[in-house]
């Protein structure tokens, strides 16, 4: 009865196989490649790996990136399934004004979170933070319904933007500093202030909406980046589309 859970960004392509699909299921393997070399996914990665009885996927890459890790997929016997975005799914109310139109790695995660949330104290507001090629800032409310949230570049597009847009700022990556004093520190310390402002400012309109301290997630790679220039309190978790992934095909299996 194992689970593939395979989440599809913008840049890489991460997959986990769990010993079953439900939350806290044991975790057998796991991966990440990039998108340019999702085509030899049968012949490495998941050459040895035991076939799954079942998988779900979020991608928000297009459809030609999904026909072709599908095709990757024809080395085991099962059927591939893609989330939707929907009105409501995993405890999760979707409050966008189009819901099929939110990202799916935004929904996806909404759930995870919304789950850990509910296994580590119970139902509190939640700020979901996702820091990757862009970054996402979403906001739960404590009853599950998803307020909405902003979208800003992550840092490799404010910097790319900024070399194409100014001369001689084409400097190494830098350092997150309070008082930068060199170029490449000042580029990456703008990315990292401007990424946490808006962090810190979504905390305090949602404390405002809900009158209740939220519990703030991050998850990605580069939020350790945002770690030493804020004064609220966060977990990092990389697994958050993961334990959606897991919460919804739970779900159902359930109904």
């Amino acid at each position: 009865m194992s689970f593939l859970a395979i989440d599809v960004g913008n840049t890489r392509l991460k997959w986990a196989q769990y010993a079953s699909p439900q939350p806290g299921a044991g975790l057998l393997a796991h991966g990440a490649v990039f998108l340019e070399t999702i085509d030899n996914l049968a012949e490495t990665d998941w050459k040895h790996l035991p076939a799954p009885s079942s998988m779900l996927g979020s991608i928000v890459a297009g459809e030609g990136v999904k026909r072709r890790v599908e095709e990757q997929m024809e080395i085991w016997d099962i059927a591939p399934r893609w989330v939707v975005s929907s009105p409501h799914a995993g405890g999760v109310t979707n409050g966008y004004d189009h819901p099929n139109r939110l990202g799916t790695d935004r929904w996806v995660a909404l759930i995870g979170a919304w789950h850990r949330v509910l296994a580590t104290g119970g139902p509190r507001p939640t700020l979901v933070v996702m820091v990757g090629t862009a970054v996402t800032v979403d906001a739960l409310d404590e009853t599950g319904r998803f307020l909405g949230g902003l979208i800003l570049p992550g840092f490799g597009l404010m910097l790319r933007a900024l070399e194409m847009g100014t001369a001689g700022l084409k400097a190494p990556t830098g350092e997150v500093r309070d008082f930068p004093t060199n170029t490449s520190d000042a580029l990456m310390s703008g990315g990292a202030h401007s990424i946490a402002g808006a962090v810190e400012r979504m905390h305090r309109r949602l404390l405002k909406r809900t009158g209740q301290e939220p519990v703030l997630l991050m998850s990605g790679g580069a939020a350790v980046k945002l770690e030493p220039i804020t004064d609220l309190s966060f977990e990092t978790v990389d697994t958050l589309i993961f334990e959606g992934l897991l919460a919804l095909q739970s779900h159902r299996l359930a109904l």
